[in-house]
């Protein structure tokens, strides 16, 4: 195999682990702050609307790191940049 030939695969690997890692903190995360959120519900009944916009602005900037990690992966499987310097 070509050096370049590894290089992508190297690429895809590394790209393919970074993606469950993006997945799986951020649905921890996710997780994590819904059992909160319903467990003051449950204690604070009268709170509800309060808790539930802090839990929606949590949870959008929760799910914006998967979506950075996605661009990222995306960025280097698509659009690598060390890959035009190992044509050169």
């Amino acid at each position: 195999m070509t050096p370049i030939s590894w290089f992508v695969l190297a690429s895809t690997v590394v790209a393919v682990i970074a993606m469950s890692v993006g997945i799986i903190a951020p649905a921890n995360a996710m997780g994590k702050a819904i059992c909160t959120a319903l467990e003051s519900l449950a204690r604070q009944p009268e709170a509800e609307k309060s808790l539930s916009r802090t839990l929606f602005i949590g949870l959008a900037m929760i799910e914006s790191l998967a979506i950075y990690c996605l661009v990222i992966v995306l960025i280097v499987l698509f659009r690598n940049p060390l890959l035009e310097y190992l044509l050169k």
